[in-house]
């Protein structure tokens, strides 16, 4: 039922001098020519005209930020007042990446209506696309945003906003039974309009056949390498967030000299396929 691993383009980033600013058809385009899609968050101005300059496609404003930025035990407690504040910032630092700004717990919940409100903020705010986390179930808001013009990236696997109810921050999609849920989510929420859909933490197998079976592109966060693109977190690239790390990090920072070193090296490994590597990556679905 999953595929092998999709050939990897040998590609690295290119100067971002005279880069075009990204838009959905510009993703699009790396993701048929399978060069590999380059994300990382960002939070604020500087960071994102570094961020930029180093090759970066697309800036998320993640609402990771209540962990590494605000010190919380996790994302729940961040609002759409955060987001919009942090998405503003990074607007006015970039000058071509794509900019994603998710849609934090409790502000798409209650309908698509208030979905909508919400996300006019964020786009105001500068943001070109928004994050919404959930299977199935949010199909009908994500059909109502997009036919509303507001372009959706749809995030299934580990939903770090629903940590409670999967049990802690775990693999998700390792039986047979829950890895065809996600597909057949994946397919829903593409149905609906996402214009892309990132994983987390999922079986690399599975994360190959979904990418093989959707026409938008997928993002992976622990994920394995056959997604269109990956993503991580600013700072466990420079391995300054504190605690245990996540098998998916890799500091980039080490033996480096600066931090535009640090991302050109994370967006040149991504392009090139060399991140993430096997042991950034878990293995088959089991049977059980």
């Amino acid at each position: 039922m999953y595929g092998p691993n999709q050939n990897q383009t040998s590609i690295t980033a290119q100067p971002t001098a005279g880069r075009a600013p990204h838009s959905l058809p510009s993703l699009y385009a790396l993701r048929e020519r399978q060069e590999k899609i380059a994300m990382l968050t960002c939070y604020d101005a500087s960071m994102a005209t570094l961020m930029d300059e180093a090759g970066v496609d697309i800036l998320l404003i993640g609402d990771s930020l209540g962990m590494v930025l605000q010190g919380h035990s996790s994302t729940l407690p961040v609002t759409i007042e955060d987001v919009a504040y942090h998405t503003a910032c990074v607007a006015r630092g970039n000058k071509t990446a794509w900019v994603l700004a998710d849609m934090p717990w409790g502000s798409y919940h209650e309908s698509p209506a208030q979905a909508y409100a919400n996300a006019a903020k964020l786009m105001a705010a500068g943001a070109h696309m928004v994050k919404i986390e959930g299977g199935a179930w949010v199909a009908p808001t994500i059909e109502f945003l997009t036919q509303r013009g507001v372009p959706v990236c749809a995030h299934i696997g580990l939903t770090p906003q629903y940590v409670h109810l999967l049990g802690g921050y775990r693999l998700q999609g390792k039986n047979e039974g829950d890895a065809q849920r996600l597909q057949a989510e994946a397919l829903t929420l593409q149905q609906a309009g996402a214009n892309m859909l990132l994983f987390e933490l999922i079986p690399a197998p599975l994360a190959a056949s979904i990418t093989a079976q959707l026409h938008i592109p997928t993002i992976g966060i622990g994920a394995g390498p056959d997604c269109s693109g990956q993503v991580l977190v600013i700072q466990d690239i420079l391995g300054i967030f504190p605690g245990k790390k996540a098998r998916f990090v890799k500091n980039y920072l080490a033996g480096r000299d600066s931090i535009q070193a640090a991302v050109r090296a994370y967006v040149d490994e991504v392009k090139s396929g060399v991140y993430p590597a096997p042991e950034h990556s878990f293995g088959v679905v089991s049977k059980g």
